[in-house]
């Protein structure tokens, strides 16, 4: 009887990846030459193209200096929604009444998309960095409220039990049985929230700013550089991919530690 072939683990972590990723680019090449073959404009967007301007973009300083100023906005929008988010996840999840008072407005608030808040945003803190920011906290502060008030709801009583009976102050509690407990549940929240600001990166940074990823998206479709549009949705999309495998990396660190 014959035993079934069962892919090698390199196949399975590398081959598949890389095999999927090939096929990808071919369909993008069939959908250029052959699906868009009577439109004048799809040559523009061709692989080859794409390819030719990514590696001008990558020699030279432009993509990086937007990419900079991208990623200190994702920076302070993250940090803020962690200073806001973390007190009040703690607060939700460890007293019942404010969870209870708490609970359908932020279910409310979470469902609005933060792209609604633009108008509101410009009106009220100006053009420029500032409503940016803005909107990239809003949209973090929510996965992160909901995690850390699920890991406090997720914590073993009998671990606040024991540190009571060993005399721990509510500092100590804190730092030696709160943090280490929610610690997985923060890093799944702070994974959400930068997939989350990554998607509404882009649309934010076309609110005046004259930096950054989004900024230089519509730089490249003003300038009709089609090659370097096309290669930039792909350096956002690898940027973002390593952003969320760095939080990925620290999560499994801490998971097993």
């Amino acid at each position: 009887m014959s035993q079934a072939i069962h892919p090698t683990p390199l196949v399975q972590q590398v081959g598949l990846p890389l095999l999927g990723l090939t096929l990808a680019v071919a369909f993008w090449w069939v959908a250029v030459y052959f699906l868009g073959s009577q439109s004048l404009m799809a040559g523009k967007f061709s692989p080859e193209n794409t390819w030719t301007a990514a590696r001008e973009l990558a020699s030279g300083p432009d993509i990086w200096r937007h990419a900079a100023a991208s990623l200190q906005r994702v920076a302070v929008g993250l940090a803020l929604a962690l200073l806001l988010g973390v007190p009040l996840g703690l607060l939700v999840g460890s007293l019942s009444s404010v969870n209870r008072l708490t609970s359908m407005l932020f279910q409310f608030l979470r469902m609005i998309s933060p792209l609604s808040w633009m108008p509101v945003a410009v009106m009220v803190l100006g053009v420029g960095e500032a409503p940016v920011v803005f909107l990239l906290a809003f949209t973090a502060i929510w996965p992160i409220v909901l995690n850390v008030a699920a890991g406090i709801a997720a914590i073993d009583p009998q671990w606040l039990a024991l540190a009571n009976s060993l005399g721990a102050s509510r500092r100590e509690r804190l730092w030696q049985v709160t943090v280490p407990a929610i610690a997985a549940h923060l890093l799944t929240g702070i994974r959400l929230a930068i997939g989350l600001i990554w998607v509404v990166l882009v649309p934010a940074e076309m609110l005046g700013v004259n930096a950054g990823l989004g900024y230089f998206i519509l730089d490249t479709r003003d300038r009709m550089a089609y090659g370097e549009l096309m290669a930039t949705i792909l350096f956002i999309g690898l940027l973002g991919f390593t952003l969320d495998w760095l939080v990925r990396w620290a999560h499994r660190r801490w998971a097993g530690l």
